[in-house]
């Protein structure tokens, strides 16, 4: 795996560098925002996985995660935040963040959740178009809805939803192979996120705020709100 950890205390750099060492994964440090923008912008496709801490000099950390979301929808993003800036927390989840891990922290939690992040994730390459209009290759298909594991894809009305961030299209997936059924929110962060967050629900609204936006971009909402359970996929009133 290639990281590339923007993060401006030396120490922090200097300690997770042993430990990712000892995974076998090779890792860049960067102790500036526009530097670290910067070598991801010289190598998009290089990276598997971005740690970003949100103080940065010169350009702020959600700066930062913005303009790369606007590069790459696809690399995941562990933002670093302060342990009492909730605010920055939130934030963070909508401009894009897949995780946030709170300072401060084991280096074992944050390779913990590097892996599980990363193996959630499934990193593919682009859309392969001849592939995505086969219909044989989605793995969920309804009236008006289809997603393909493999390529990443989803699409509405054979509209592409574009844009979902590794976590977002593991949410759509989890919940739209079982239409209809309702998850709570402790159910889809132990089931998308793939460890418990001890009921931090917020990183779930954020995550559902971000994946609404983006499908109502191409038709109608499919992810319906039950108020005071949770939510869950419903595409039976979408043409209606």
């Amino acid at each position: 795996m290639n990281i590339l950890m923007i993060e401006d205390n030396e120490s922090v750099s200097e300690m997770m560098q042993m430990f990712f060492l000892n995974e076998g994964w090779e890792a860049e440090f960067k102790y500036d925002g526009k530097e670290g923008l910067e070598a991801f912008k010289a190598d998009p496709q290089k990276w598997d996985m971005i740690t970003l801490d949100l103080n940065l000099p010169s350009m702020d950390g959600m700066e930062v995660g913005r303009e790369i979301r606007k590069i790459s929808s696809k690399v995941p993003i562990i933002m670093l935040t302060a342990r009492d800036s909730e605010s920055d927390q939130v934030i963070g989840l909508e401009m894009g963040a897949d995780d946030y891990v709170t300072k401060p922290f084991s280096p074992l939690t944050l390779i913990a959740r590097i892996k599980a992040l990363h193996r959630r994730s499934g990193l593919a390459a682009e859309p392969n178009k001849e592939v995505a209009a086969n219909n044989e290759n989605f793995d969920i298909q309804t009236d008006h809805f289809k997603m393909n594991l493999k390529t990443r894809e989803a699409y509405l009305d054979d509209k592409a939803i574009e844009g979902l961030t590794p976590k977002e299209f593991d949410l759509l997936y989890t919940m739209a192979k079982k239409p209809r059924q309702v998850f709570t929110r402790e159910q889809l962060l132990e089931l998308v996120w793939d460890y418990q967050y001890f009921g931090d629900e917020r990183t779930v609204d954020a995550h559902i705020k971000k994946l609404r936006q983006k499908i109502e971009k191409v038709g109608s909402q499919v992810i319906q709100t039950v108020w005071g359970v949770g939510y869950k996929f419903d595409d039976t009133e979408v043409g209606r």
